[in-house]
This record gives C-alpha cells, structure tokens and sequence, in this order.
C-alpha cells in the first residue's frame, strides 16, 4: 500500500529554510550547518554526490539517510526545491543535481509555469504540475505503483500535506542550531502530534531524529 513520506532536516527552533541566499551561496549562509551531518554521512555521499569510495559517516544519520531513500516510487516537490525561483526564465534549468540526479523515478514539481516534462539520466524524469496538493498525489501515488510518495520540500510544501493529514510518515532530522528566521515548519500545526506514534533517537552528531508515524 502506497504511503506518503516527508523527511526534512530543520534547526532546533523549527525553521527548515535559511536566509541571505546570494548567487553564490543560493540555499544561503547557514545551509552548510543545517545539512552538514546529513551530507556528511556514506549514503548521501554516494547517491548524492557520486562519491563511491565508502567514505563518509556511518551510524544512526546514515541509517536515516539509507530510509530516505528506500521504497520511494515518485517525489512531489515545490518550484522552489527545483530552482525555479532563482531560474524563472531559463528554459534549460534542469535542477540543482546535474545530469543524473539522485532520485531514479517520476518527480513531480508544482509550479504555475508551463515546462515540458524533462527525463534526465539514472531513471529520473521532471514532471510540472499546476495542481492542489491533493491532485498532485493523485498523480504521484499512480506513478509509484505500490511504492511509496515522498513529499520532498520545501516546508511551504510540505505544510498543506500535514495539515490535511495526508502525511503517514514524518521523519525530521533536527539539527541542533538556532536560526530564528526563515519557513518554519510547525507554523500553523498545533497538535500535529495527534494521531501519530511519536520516536526520538539522538544520533552522536547531535542531531535528534524524531519520527511520527501512524
């Protein structure tokens, strides 16, 4: 049975987007610290980064690295993710991940701006949707058959999925900076807890994994 997933990396005061993003530096000044355990660990090394030569960490992150990507049969993403906003007027932005990006199956981008759908190499292909979050599953949760959907990001995508309760797994990996500004992504969901079996484990990193599955 097809269930619908989100795995995100936030602070520890909830914000999963950072500020002062200049063209050098797009995902902004404090990316690096908000994601270094994440990238840092073996399987995001390899299946992100192309690194193939076994280094990078092991352990509880790269445990929740490895479940990132398992049993994912389609991802929806926000035009933000994808890159639209900082390429809104490029006809050949193909993403942020190079020529075989790091998914390997349907990708669905919600975007009012009309693209054609792009295959790119390693089984990933960019589909551009303008559709309610629930239409957007729809269409996902065919394509992936009896795999599961994973809404991807960022948090002002994520949210509406939450809201509605459409969420089965939420998997946040909290990293232990304060940002204070940014896309938060508790606003507006008190008691999300409710009708979840809620998990912690604290990784040596210092990040806190917590897990609200139904």
């Amino acid at each position: 049975m097809t269930r619908v997933r989100v795995d995100l990396m936030i602070s520890l005061d909830g914000y999963a987007t950072t500020t002062d993003q200049t063209p050098e530096k797009p995902f902004g000044e404090d990316w690096e610290r908000l994601t270094a355990a994440y990238a840092g660990t073996r399987t995001f090394r390899e299946r992100v980064f192309g690194d193939t030569t076994g280094a990078g960490t092991t352990g509880i992150d790269d445990e929740f690295a490895i479940g990132y990507f398992e049993g994912i049969g389609a991802e929806i993403m926000g035009a933000g993710k994808f890159g639209l906003h900082a390429h809104p007027d490029d006809p050949d932005w193909k993403g942020w991940w190079g020529d075989e990006p790091p998914f390997g199956f349907p990708v669905f981008v919600l975007t009012h701006q009309p693209r054609e759908s792009i295959p790119m190499a390693g089984g990933t292909t960019f589909h551009f949707l303008s559709a309610s979050p629930v239409e957007a599953l729809e269409v996902a949760a065919e394509a992936a058959g009896d795999a599961d959907v994973r809404v991807g990001g960022g948090p002002t995508t994520v949210r509406p999925y939450l809201a509605a309760g459409l969420v089965d797994e939420l998997h946040v990996a909290i990293t232990p900076i304060l940002l204070g500004r940014g896309i938060n992504l508790w606003d507006d969901l008190r008691g999300l807890e409710n009708g979840y079996r809620v998990e912690s484990v604290t990784a040596p990193s210092g990040i806190i994994h917590v897990t609200f599955t139904r």
